[in-house]
């Protein structure tokens, strides 16, 4: 009886190990992340010529820039925040997936490469975090129905 009692407890221990070093590994990715599109809002709202250049290619101009670069700041604060965290990758996601789209329609498709790169890991968060973004949605609804 105490061999399984050990067994047990040895096979809860190593599963709450995997599990807390899998959280540290998504806050790992969630913080590079953060940091990437941190990155690439501050060229955007700097008005990098190469920035400039692309969204002009696209045919909305400056405005949608900014715009843009709004959005990735965003995101990488959300990406921060534990109960936003999986709305800011899906978000990140959605976005990511219209830049791919863009580049292989409006540019040369190899510059899809480099948004295509992001997009992975970003939709992998978002598939990791998708019971934080359950969560955030039932809250929400919650609130919905006490104010109706």
């Amino acid at each position: 009886m105490t061999t399984q009692t050990t067994h047990g407890t040895a096979t809860a221990t190593a599963a709450k190990s995997s599990g807390r070093k899998a959280h540290i590994a998504l806050w790992a990715l969630q913080v590079l992340m953060a940091l990437v599109f941190l990155m690439a809002s501050s060229t955007k709202f700097s008005g990098n010529e190469q920035a400039v250049e692309g969204f002009e290619k696209i045919g909305f101009g400056s405005w949608f820039m900014y715009f843009i670069a709004t959005v990735e700041l965003a995101g990488a604060a959300g990406l921060l925040i534990p109960a936003l965290c999986g709305l800011a990758a899906t978000g990140l996601t959605a976005l990511l997936a219209g830049a791919v789209v863009t580049q292989l329609i409006v540019d040369d498709p190899a510059t899809a490469v480099v948004p295509a790169t992001y997009l992975v890991p970003i939709a992998f968060l978002a598939w990791a975090r998708r019971a934080d973004t359950a969560r955030l949605a039932r809250r929400v609804a919650g609130q919905v129905r006490e104010t109706q």
